[in-house]
């Protein structure tokens, strides 16, 4: 009875389960950046949102679509595709202040389907770096991070286990002698 309460939550629509995308994003100052929103069938005629705050609740909403495939507002534009069930969010000249917390999010009764993406404007050129080289941008999903994470498990935990657990099966099942075979040895050679 116990997992009903964890089950009831898997299943209700709205739930952050409905929404993935990007953890944390990087772009250049001047530049432009996309991030990847993925939603599950079911979705596709909801309006989709781009907002910025701490809270998804309350966060100043950048541009929300109609329904539609398109919608452009200032700086952020969000396509839409209905059919691949992912739609996209983009971002063009990047400012330093643009840095900040973002949410993808799906319009709906109730509370919002909505996932969390960090996004850093890093300087778009060498002398606003202090000596330090340019940063390209590029776009982080997070499945390095899991696969790196994975590997050391793997590595210091899994292996080191699995070899204990098959020496202790190889010790234990190991052939042993008997008391009674070393008696029964030396009395058969003296018959």
């Amino acid at each position: 009875m116990w997992l009903l309460p964890p089950l009831f939550l898997l299943i209700v629509p709205g739930s952050s389960v409905d929404i993935s995308g990007p953890e944390a994003v990087r772009g250049l100052e001047q530049g432009s950046l996309t991030v990847q929103c993925h939603y599950k069938p079911g979705w596709e005629a909801s309006k989709k949102w781009w907002c910025r705050g701490a809270d998804s609740g309350n966060c100043k909403t950048l541009l929300i679509t109609n329904g539609s495939a398109f919608g452009m507002k200032e700086r952020v534009s969000i396509t839409d595709d209905k059919r691949n069930h992912t739609f996209t969010v983009t971002m063009n000249k990047l400012r330093r202040e643009d840095t900040d917390t973002y949410w993808c999010g799906i319009e709906r009764t109730g509370r919002d389907p909505a996932v969390l993406v960090k996004v850093t404007i890093d300087p778009d050129s060498p002398e606003h770096t202090t000596g330090s080289p340019s940063v390209t941008s590029h776009h982080y999903d997070g499945r390095f991070q899991l696969s790196s994470t994975h590997f050391l498990l793997l590595v210091f935990l899994k292996v080191p286990l699995l070899l204990s657990m098959l020496s202790a099966v190889l010790w234990v099942n190991r052939p042993q002698r008997s008391s009674g075979e070393r008696q029964s040895q030396p009395r058969s050679e003296n018959q």
